[in-house]
């Protein structure tokens, strides 16, 4: 488990970003508190832990986000679902990707992982999520996947970008549907244009900020 500490500096956090580390592909499952509520983000693996974690956390869970639907982000979904009966979100472009193992990616690493689909599918004419106290902008980020979505917390200068912008690196493309020259363009055009302080939180890998990616990431340095 580990805890994100953002309390950097002068900057002052009205949210909490927590985090534990799943499966065989060492994903990020993220944990965003704000007062008494919880988003739970990419439930990847291992529902046991992650509902440990919501238990320590004392806050209710109000909603799950998949910011794409790889089968490394949505192993532990339909339990942490049943177990709260909260809706999920994701893309309508992925909206079957789910329940295959041949598009989520599943198969080709050789396992059968597979979901119900979400009950709340995000159209591409939405461009903002109310969902409780949260206030989420929503830039699409294909490239990785067609409908892969960065969750933005603008108040907080928070990016949850899944599995397109790593720190110092960029998402894979050689599953269904990627694309390196479209991820390229979905970062410079809709991550890379926010202030240098906002901070990413990506789906594998520690934490970076707009302006670290800007100096250091290969892809983007000028």
């Amino acid at each position: 488990m580990v805890f994100l500490d953002h309390n950097r500096g002068e900057r002052m956090f009205t949210m909490n970003i927590s985090k534990i580390i799943t499966g065989v592909a060492s994903e990020n499952c993220y944990f965003v508190q704000k007062n008494d509520q919880l988003l739970i983000i990419d439930p990847g693996a291992e529902p046991e832990r992650i509902l440990d974690k919501i238990d320590s956390l004392a806050a209710e869970p109000i909603a799950i986000l998949l910011t794409h639907a790889h089968f490394d982000h949505i192993g532990a979904l339909d339990a942490i679902r049943q177990a709260y009966d909260i809706p999920t979100y994701l893309s309508m472009i992925e909206k079957d990707w789910p329940m295959s193992t041949e598009l989520n990616g599943s198969q080709f690493f050789h396992f059968d992982i597979t979901a119900a689909q979400p009950d709340q599918l995000i159209p591409e004419e939405i461009e903002q999520l109310t969902i409780g106290e949260f206030q989420i902008d929503i830039r699409r980020t294909p490239g990785h996947s067609p409908g892969s979505l960065s969750y933005i917390f603008t108040d907080d200068k928070v990016v949850i970008s899944g599995d397109a912008l790593f720190r110092e690196s960029i998402g894979r493309t050689d599953l269904h549907g990627g694309d390196q020259a479209t991820l390229l363009t979905s970062i410079r055009q809709q991550l890379l244009t926010l202030p240098d302080d906002y901070h990413i939180y990506p789906g594998h890998g520690m934490s970076t900020t707009i302006a670290h990616e800007k100096e250091h990431n290969i892809f983007f340095m000028a």
